[in-house]
């Protein structure tokens, strides 16, 4: 079978449903790199991100035969993405920290490596994005990294499609009042 682009990914997911491994290598090496970045934005940290990575595609090899095709197989990857890495920032966040974990924790002033990183565009851009509220960043990620349509972020995160919309409408809001905060104005290259 191949990567061959012929095979749909609603195709792939009925292979992996009747236990086709094939298939199932060829819907992760398409699909595990946007799902991974997708996690790593949510949970930040990259070993947490590569254990769940493998979470949503053994979820995916024992519920293929539950998929029913309401949305594209990239939307409902994405959607058990969500959940798992939601989940995993719950847990996280339930730990006690203890003195080892206090001690590790860096001192936020500016050394010179990231005073040269601020004048980066591309890096002040990402900070900016950190400021945002989760549910914010959440959105703009789906809309802009990931190229999902409202109907499809609605389906993602599951909340109605206005609601959607106005979270784009004031995350952009928000994103335009830090960058101009941080002295990037518009006219970005």
């Amino acid at each position: 079978m191949k990567a061959d682009p012929s095979h749909s990914d609603a195709d792939l997911i009925a292979r992996i449903a009747d236990g086709d491994r094939l298939a199932m290598q060829v819907l992760f090496s398409r699909h595990h790199v946007r799902v991974y970045r997708f996690v790593l934005r949510i949970v930040g940290s990259q070993t947490v991100a590569e254990d769940l990575i493998g979470e949503v595609f053994l979820d995916v090899w024992r519920q293929a035969d539950r998929f029913e095709g309401r949305s594209a197989v990239s939307t409902w990857l994405l959607a058990i993405a969500r959940f798992k890495a939601l989940s995993a920032v719950r847990r996280r966040s339930d730990e006690a920290l203890d003195d080892e974990a206090a001690a590790a924790i860096e001192d936020p002033s500016d050394d010179p490596e990231i005073a040269m990183q601020k004048k980066d565009k591309g890096a002040v851009l990402r900070q900016c994005l950190q400021s945002l509220s989760p549910e914010h960043r959440e959105i703009i990620d789906l809309v802009y990294y990931h190229e999902k349509s409202v109907e499809e972020v609605a389906s993602i995160v599951g909340i109605p499609e206005n609601t959607v919309k106005t979270r784009m409408f004031y995350a952009r809001k928000k994103l335009g009042e830090l960058l101009k905060a941080a002295g990037v104005e518009r006219g970005w290259p």
